[in-house]
Order: structure tokens, then C-alpha cells, then sequence
């Protein structure tokens, strides 16, 4: 069985996970760490679990979803793996995080192995299925895991929100159309992690979403 911390890292308060089973090996998604007190709130989760880092999985590369790439590399030699489409926005960030405030960027390694729009990740005794659901950003990836009943969605879908279209490779009918091809074919009852703000369940957004 899969337990899930999360933390709300920067000033985009970005969910960053970290997924464990009984292995004790874990999975982080999204390292949102700006912050020494940041990076550290996540250290000593690991430490105080007993847990061994095997994945750093990127549902997309927007920078708040990536501050902490390099930190994790550092700190566990993982690389980041990611949809290859999602390479683009990635190599941006260093270009526009000054202008944005973030000047203390420290610029991602680059994956080794890029992720598939089909598939699955392993760790411990527990895999992850790949839900490819691009509109937000140009190759966004969803883990979902069906033994557990739950979705890591990124900047998908939100509670009673959607995720902005606005940015470069955003397309607002395609967002739309993955949530309800893609994500709303799963049980009512999955939960949704998304990248920002509580936790929802996809029955709860299939009644209660205004975009819907």
C-alpha cells in the first residue's frame, strides 16, 4: 500500500509528494524546494521515515514544479524523469525565473530516461500508471495508481478548478477534453492529488466542477 506526505513548497505553495510502501522506497513528484527551511522539511521527512529515494518523476516542468530537481540530484543522484515533450519548458525556466523573482534558480539535470504516454513506473512493491493528459502544459503526465485508488495529477485538474491555459503551451479545449476522456473514466472515488490546494475526488469534480 502507497502512503502519501505532501508539502506545499515556494510561493506558488506547489504540492510536492512523496509516495512510500512498505519497502520503505519512495518516489518524490515535483520538488518544489526553493527554500533551505524547504529542502530541509524534506530531508527530515525522509530521514525520520527511514526511507530510500529510487524516483524523481516531473508530471510537467513549469519552474515551480522543478525548483527542486537539482536539490534532489544532489542530494540522492536521481535524475529527473519526465515526458520528453515537457523538455522545452524545462530549458526556459533559467531564462524567465529571474523576472519572476526566483533568482537562486539552480538549473535541473536532464533526464537519462524520459517517460512514455503509456506505461508504468515500479518502486518497492507498487507501480505507477501514466495518464498522458497534455492542455496546461504541452506533455503533462498524471500517475495513477488503481491498487490504491488515487491520481497525482499535476496542474490538471483542481478542486472546483482546471489548470491555466494561458501559459506557453497551454490549449484550453485540448485541458477539457483530456479531464473528461481521460480523468473522469476513472472510479468516482479516486482521489486527486493536484499540483496546488487540497486534495479532490474525480465523482466529486465530475458534479461540482464549474468547467464541467
Amino acid at each position: 500500500m502507497i502512503t502519501i506526505q505532501k508539502f506545499a513548497f515556494n510561493a506558488y505553495s506547489e504540492n510536492t509528494y512523496v509516495l512510500y510502501d512498505e519497502t520503505g522506497e519512495c518516489v518524490i513528484i515535483d520538488p518544489g524546494m526553493y527554500e533551505g527551511t524547504e529542502q530541509n522539511a524534506l530531508v527530515n521527512f525522509i530521514k525520520e521515515k527511514g526511507l530510500k529515494p529510487v524516483l524523481l518523476l516531473n508530471t510537467h516542468c513549469h519552474l515551480d514544479h522543478v525548483f527542486g530537481n537539482k536539490f534532489v540530484f544532489d542530494t540522492w543522484g536521481l535524475k529527473p524523469q519526465f515526458h520528453e515533450g515537457e523538455l522545452p519548458i524545462l530549458q526556459a525556466v533559467p531564462g524567465y525565473a529571474p523576472s519572476m523573482g526566483f533568482t537562486r534558480y539552480e538549473i535541473s539535470p536532464l533526464p537519462e530516461v524520459f517517460l512514455s504516454e503509456t506505461g508504468k513506473v515500479n518502486f518497492g512493491n507498487s507501480s505507477l500508471e501514466f495518464i498522458f493528459a497534455p492542455g496546461h502544459s504541452p506533455a503533462h503526465l498524471c500517475f495513477y495508481s488503481p491498487a490504491d485508488s488515487f491520481l497525482i495529477g499535476g496542474d490538471v485538474l483542481f478542486y472546483g478548478s482546471i489548470g491555466r491555459t494561458d501559459l506557453p503551451g497551454g490549449n484550453h479545449a485540448q485541458l477539457i477534453k483530456n479531464i473528461q476522456e481521460k480523468l473522469f473514466v476513472l472510479p468516482d472515488e479516486t482521489v486527486v492529488y493536484p499540483g496546488h490546494g487540497p486534495s479532490t475526488s474525480i465523482g466529486f469534480e465530475k458534479q461540482h466542477n464549474p468547467f464541467f
